[in-house]
């Protein structure tokens, strides 16, 4: 019943201006950005609002920590699932998110009308890394002309079971040196475990989403300084899902 409830609930909330969307996105872009702008604003917090109602689920946004944040920043975080995707919008309510995403996500039919008409960043996982590159440049000028947050997972791609990946720094280093902002580095924890629709309802009971700034550095000069943020980044990341978990277990 509860599965039927959330789906039916979720649904709903997204059918009509998921129509609006696509009906508006070959004629307006104006229009279509309106209603990709609700759906990731209004639809974002709905979620989580549903989630706590009927199954426990709780969003955890460490609210503390982002009184460090300056006005213009950008972001590098891990990455376990989709859902991050609202879980940043959720945290960051009131600010314009836009993320680093594999081009895959464009064919989608909402999802990547939604992505385009928002400006996120595009990359191709196949073809030549000049067009990655570009891409990246102009999403971080873009980014900083619009006042926005643009959000990039170093590791490239989710981590099912939640352990840390490597951390890659072509990305980010294209991102940083034409976006010139301060640098979060954030942690996330939770979206391992609802990697897909039977883990999403079977793990939502009693579940959390945990978020929280860590550190936010100064923008980098120069490599070695680019350098030092992924590695330093990477290790505060690792310590506060250490943190967590150890916290988790032991209040069982």
């Amino acid at each position: 019943m509860f599965t039927f409830i959330t789906l039916a609930c979720l649904l709903g909330m997204l059918i009509f201006p998921t129509l609006m969307l696509v009906f508006s996105y070959p004629v307006s872009r104006k229009l279509s950005l309106f209603w990709s702008n609700y759906i990731t604003t209004r639809c974002a917090r709905l979620f989580f609002v549903i989630m706590k109602q009927y199954r426990g689920f709780r969003f955890l946004g460490d609210e503390g920590s982002k009184s460090s944040l300056p006005e213009k920043f950008m972001v590098i975080s891990n990455h376990q699932s989709l859902i991050d995707i609202v879980v940043y919008l959720y945290y960051f309510a009131g600010r314009e998110v836009r993320f680093v995403a594999k081009d895959t996500l464009g064919s989608a039919p909402m999802v990547g009308k939604m992505l385009r008409s928002q400006g996120h960043c595009l990359i191709p996982r196949k073809g030549s890394p000049a067009v990655a590159m570009r891409r990246l440049r102009n999403f971080g000028l873009r980014a900083v002309e619009r006042n926005q947050i643009p959000v990039i997972f170093p590791e490239g791609t989710r981590s099912r079971d939640g352990n840390l990946g490597q951390f890659y720094s072509a990305g980010f280093r294209r991102l940083v040196e034409n976006a010139r902002v301060p640098v979060a580095v954030c942690a996330l924890d939770g979206g391992y475990r609802l990697s897909n629709i039977k883990d999403l309802f079977r793990n939502l009971k009693k579940g959390a989403y945990r978020v929280k700034v860590l550190k936010v550095y100064d923008a980098p000069e120069n490599k070695d300084a680019e350098k030092k943020i992924l590695d330093e980044g990477r290790e505060l990341i690792q310590n506060q899902l250490e943190e967590w978990r150890n916290s988790a277990v032991g209040s069982i």
